[in-house]
């Protein structure tokens, strides 16, 4: 479908950000002109100057957002449409130069004393600041001297550029050939690829498989070069800032304590014989000799698929997060009605989902919206994402308004479980109750244990590039598949295709992304959980999270939801979450 062919209520309004490209194009001079911070350079250590920096920074970097968000969503309407590709170019080449136009704030304020510090921390002035000035002393010995900030802020559009270059590969570039689907020769897209792999039709599930693998196996050595030196820059950066690992800087970076991660990884290893049952109980019931990857997403429970239109879609999702309450469930409804949502999938759009947003404006999100029960729990995903942006945009000024990615998944998922629990509840046909015991599984197996085992892949991959090894496809290959076996078990069979499953995940461009994933889903199920058996305390804890954009560290954030995951509870109570569906499902499927 092209995009003019879709109607205009299923169209983001994208105008409510900028109403012409010539208004964007305004703004945009208007930024380049505001980059000069030559004034404030060497004066940071007095009070008055620091805080009229500060002002002047919020001021353009709201500017430079919106800038931002207008120009990558209108690429991402259609990656071949050259003009907004210059604009997404020209917003970076901007955040290139202001970043090499503050190279002096980092040094500067890192070397003024302690004291100093402390006292702005406490002066009422800087009290949108004072997270940020607290982070600057945890970060002290972290920053360099203005030359190399200085050096490292040029170097910023030359470190986006694998990630980009990715993205065109994985959008434009890939050689998706066509296959036969439903009576018509179409082209294999991303969408249609997990379309397939969801339907009963065993040797169409294989032959879009292997298809779908060989366009990146056809590209992988280029792809191995662009992954392998998008870790060189994570090892590069690591090391500049004096970090002992790439690990630890990206940690260091969100704010979270290395025990978080540990306790993930530790509690995801030791459940893994729960895992592998299940991967034992599919074989079962598809009655395979060989189980493949191709299987792993085949409907175990026959007759009850929901497959709902977008609008009738929309609507079950706002019924079935009613336990949030009715303010959530009329923001909800804004969001649909106001055209926050941009639904069809089109050539040249970008594929998946995604929220994203600036001050001033409501949030949006992509789709690429199919009738598929996955899709439905996609949008509750997406406007947890949404509406978590508009309460910490709502509840906090600017410097504290965009909460880290760590807790990026949280509200997200929340939205997913509380709209299965609904969905169980409401379930009177003991095969649609079925198909939903499964489904969470899947669930918990892709966002958990999936996200968990690629975690632990990034994470042998830039350990092996801090030793010097180069990351060969062979290499990461291996790698893959030797992890893959550990998770997955002995009742499937692990291929050559599977082995290069990691060339095709773009989230491996924002190295230790992923295992945000998996602590997302951990702490949505402990929330979902103490929502759903304490009620209204529940809930207005939960908010006090969803308003708390970046006031504190991410981890101490949660404890206001009652999600403590620098200890291991919340691990626990995830992994009994599954292990108690997986004995409901194996009792109902008479296993």
């Amino acid at each position: 479908m092209k995009r003019q062919e879709v109607k205009e209520q299923y169209k983001w309004k994208i105008e409510d950000i900028y109403a012409t490209d010539e208004l964007w194009e305004k703004d945009f001079a208007a930024a380049e002109k505001s980059l000069d911070f030559s004034e404030y350079a060497g004066k940071l250590s007095n009070a008055d100057t620091l805080l009229k920096y500060l002002r002047k920074d919020e001021e353009l970097s709201k500017l430079a957002d919106r800038l931002g968000v207008y120009a990558h969503m209108r690429r991402d309407e259609d990656a071949a449409n050259t003009k907004y590709a210059a604009y997404y170019a020209k917003i970076a080449a901007l955040y290139s130069k202001y970043a090499t136009e503050t190279a002096f704030v980092s040094p500067e304020l890192a070397a003024c004393d302690e004291k100093y510090l402390k006292s702005l921390i406490l002066d009422k002035r800087f009290a949108d600041f004072d997270y940020m000035l607290k982070r600057v002393l945890d970060g002290k010995p972290h920053v360099l001297s203005e030359g190399e900030e200085r050096l490292i802020g040029m170097a910023g559009e030359i470190f986006e550029n694998f990630n980009d270059i990715f993205g065109f590969i994985d959008n434009l570039d890939l050689p998706l050939p066509e296959i036969e689907w439903e009576g018509k020769t179409v082209k294999l897209t991303h969408g249609l690829y997990g379309i397939i792999l969801r339907s009963k039709n065993r040797e169409k599930r294989r032959e879009a498989y292997e298809k779908y693998y060989a366009a990146y196996e056809g590209l992988i050595n280029t792809i191995t070069s662009v992954y392998g030196g998008n870790v060189k820059k994570d090892v590069f950066l690591s090391k500049a800032y004096k970090y002992g690992s790439c690990l630890e800087h990206a940690l260091f970076t969100e704010d979270v304590d290395k025990k978080v991660y540990d306790n993930l990884l530790k509690s995801v290893n030791e459940n893994l014989p729960a895992m592998h049952r299940y991967i034992a109980d599919r074989k079962k019931l598809l009655k395979l000799d060989k189980q493949y990857f191709y299987d792993m997403y085949a409907p175990l429970v026959n007759g009850a698929e929901l497959k709902l239109g977008y609008d009738e879609a929309y609507a079950y999702v706002v019924k079935g997060l009613a336990a949030l309450g009715g303010e959530y469930q009329k923001l909800l409804q804004r969001g649909h009605d106001e055209r926050w949502i941009d639904v069809e999938e089109t050539e040249g759009k970008r594929n998946g989902a995604y929220s994203t947003g600036c001050v001033g404006t409501h949030p949006f999100v992509l789709l690429n919206y199919q009738p598929t029960i996955n899709e439905i729990f996609t949008i509750a995903h997406e406007m947890g994402h949404s509406l978590h942006t508009y309460f910490s945009q709502k509840h906090q000024p600017y410097a504290k308004s965009q909460y880290k990615i760590f807790v990026a998944e949280v509200a997200s998922t929340v939205n997913e479980v509380l709209l299965l629990k609904f969905m169980l509840a409401e379930a009177k046909d003991k095969d649609m109750r079925k198909y939903l015991l499964n489904y969470y599984l899947d669930s918990i197996r892709a966002t958990l244990h999936r996200q968990t085992m690629f975690a632990e892949f990034e994470y042998e991959a830039h350990s092996l590039a801090e030793k010097g090894e180069p990351l060969t496809k062979e290499l990461l290959c291996n790698l893959y598949a030797d992890i893959g076996k550990k998770y997955y078990g002995l009742e499937i069979v692990h291929d050559c295709h599977i082995a290069c499953e990691w060339a095709r995940i773009s989230h491996f461009y924002r190295a230790f992304y992923v295992y945000k994933y998996a602590t997302g889903i951990t702490a949505a199920i402990n929330i979902a959980k103490r929502i759903l058996t304490e009620g209204e305390n529940a809930v207005k804890d939960y908010f006090k999270f969803l308003s708390g954009g970046a006031s504190t560290d991410p981890v101490s954030l949660l404890k206001l939801a009652g999600v403590d995951l620098s200890t291991t509870k919340p691990f626990e109570v995830a992994m009994r979450e599954f292990e108690e569906t997986l004995t409901e499902f194996e009792n109902l499927m008479e296993i």
